[in-house]
C-alpha cells in the first residue's frame, strides 16, 4: 500500500517568507526522538495490523479476524506499514517541532474560535486546569483539503511553505489507514457492504476530520507535583478513529475492562489507532470508544516535550448517529440508540467540542449533575474516568 495523492498547489493564506529558501527542511532545526525511558511499566497487549496483508489472498478476512477482540474489547491496536516512509513522517515532526518554536504573537494570529467551538488552528497551552496548575498542552489543528475549508483558515509562512506535503500526507492517512479500517469493521460486523462505512467517510464531502499537531510541554517536578503528575479523569474522543504516531514519550494509558490503566508502548513502524464515540454510537456500542488519558512520564522522561502526530477521522456531518440496521452481529447483541432522538454528527461535534474549548462552560455543565457525568446532545450523558 503506498501514498498515490497527486499533490495540489494550494493558495497561500499568510504572508511568504522574504527568502523561498527559509523553510526548506536544511535549514530547519531537525526533532529528534527522546530516548525511551529505562523504568519498567506496566505496557498494554495490543495487536497490530499489517496493512500490506489487505490486498493479498485473504487478507482482509485474516485481518478482521485480528481485530475482531480489539474493536470490541479494548478499542486499542496499531497498524504498520501504511503507505508512508520514515522520511515523510519524521519531516512533519520537525514542523511541528519549528512551528511550536514560533512565537506566540505569530502562533496567536491563528487561534482557533473558542466560543464557536471552532477548533481549527492554534490552541494555546494554560486554557483548562489541571490540579493547581493550568495545562501545558499546545495544539495546531490542520482541515481537509476541500472546498469546504478552502480558505477559511490562516497559517504561519512556515507551514504554506510545506502545505502541499501536509495535503499528501492527510490525505495519505485518508486513504491509506482510514479507509482499510472501514472496511475491516464491516467485516468484523458482518455488514453485507463492505463499503458501508467508508460511504460515511469520503473524503470530498464535508466532515470535520483534522490532521494535528501536538505539544506536551515539559515541567520541573514542583510543575508535576501541583498537577498530580498528570493523572486526571480519562476520556473518549469524539469521532470514527484516531491515528497517533508512534513518540517515545510514555504516557498515554488505556482503561482496561479489569479497570485497570496501562500504558501504551512506542512501537518503531506503527501508527497507534483507537476506536472513538462516533464508530461506537453507530454500532450501539458494540465497537468500543477507547478511555484513555495521558499523564505525567517516568521521571526519566522529564526534561523532554512530548510532540504528537495525528489524524482525527469522522463521517460526513450530515450522518445520522443511529445503529447500523443491517450488521447481523449488532442485531445478535441487541444494541440500541444511545440516543433519545435523532444526532447528526456535527450538531455532536459541537457539543462535544463545546466543553472541551470552554473550560469555563465545562466545570458548570459538569457541576451541574453532580455525578460524574455530563447531558450533551439527544440525552446521550458522557462521563469521567477516575
Amino acid at each position: 500500500m503506498s501514498a498515490t495523492i497527486t499533490q495540489t498547489a494550494r493558495p497561500a493564506v499568510s504572508q511568504q517568507p522574504a527568502d523561498p529558501h527559509q523553510y526548506d527542511y536544511e535549514n530547519l532545526p531537525k526533532y529528534v526522538h527522546p530516548p525511551e525511558t529505562k523504568e519498567e511499566l506496566p505496557w498494554a497487549e495490543l495487536v497490530t495490523l499489517d496493512l500490506e496483508d489487505f490486498d493479498r489472498p485473504g487478507g482482509k478476512e485474516r485481518l478482521a479476524k485480528q481485530l475482531e477482540h480489539a474493536v470490541h474489547h479494548v478499542g486499542f491496536f496499531y497498524v504498520k506499514n501504511y503507505g508512508l516512509s520514515q522520511h515523510q513522517v519524521d519531516n512533519q515532526f520537525t514542523l511541528a517541532k519549528n512551528f511550536f518554536n514560533l512565537p506566540i504573537e505569530e502562533k496567536a494570529k491563528h487561534e482557533v474560535d473558542y466560543a464557536n467551538a471552532d477548533y481549527n488552528g492554534w490552541r494555546r497551552a494554560g486554557r483548562a486546569q489541571n490540579g493547581a496548575t493550568r495545562d501545558a498542552i499546545e495544539m495546531f489543528n490542520i482541515p481537509k483539503f476541500t472546498q469546504d475549508f478552502e480558505g477559511k483558515y490562516t497559517r504561519p509562512a512556515l507551514l504554506n511553505a510545506h502545505l502541499a506535503e501536509i495535503e499528501t500526507f492527510s490525505k495519505a492517512l485518508h486513504s491509506n489507514v482510514v479507509l482499510p479500517l472501514l472496511r475491516l469493521f464491516a467485516i468484523v460486523l458482518q455488514l453485507p457492504d463492505e463499503d458501508y462505512l467508508v460511504r460515511q467517510h469520503t473524503y470530498d464531502k464535508k466532515s470535520e476530520d483534522h490532521f494535528r499537531y501536538m505539544l506536551y510541554h515539559k515541567r520541573t517536578a514542583a510543575e508535576h507535583a501541583a498537577s498530580g503528575f498528570g493523572h486526571s479523569t480519562g476520556h473518549t474522543d469524539l469521532g470514527t478513529v484516531t491515528l497517533l504516531f508512534r513518540q517515545p514519550v510514555a504516557g498515554l494509558q488505556i482503561l482496561g475492562e479489569d479497570g485497570k490503566w496501562t500504558y501504551v508502548s512506542a512501537q518503531p513502524g506503527t501508527i497507534t489507532v483507537n476506536l472513538a464515540d462516533t464508530i461506537s454510537h453507530i454500532t450501539g456500542g458494540w465497537l468500543k470508544s477507547s478511555v484513555h488519558r495521558v499523564v505525567a512520564p517516568p521521571e526519566d522522561q522529564w526534561q523532554y516535550d512530548r510532540t504528537g502526530l495525528l489524524y482525527f477521522a469522522r463521517p460526513h456531518n450530515d450522518t445520522v448517529l443511529e445503529p447500523i440496521v443491517d450488521s447481523p452481529v449488532l442485531q445478535a447483541a441487541g444494541v440500541k440508540s444511545r440516543f433519545d432522538e435523532p444526532v447528526k454528527m456535527e450538531d455532536w461535534v459541537k457539543s462535544k467540542q463545546t466543553l472541551q474549548l470552554n473550560p469555563e462552560i465545562a466545570a458548570k455543565r459538569w457541576a451541574e449533575a453532580g455525578d460524574g457525568t455530563v447531558k450533551l446532545i439527544g440525552g446521550f450523558k458522557d462521563r469521567k474516568y477516575a
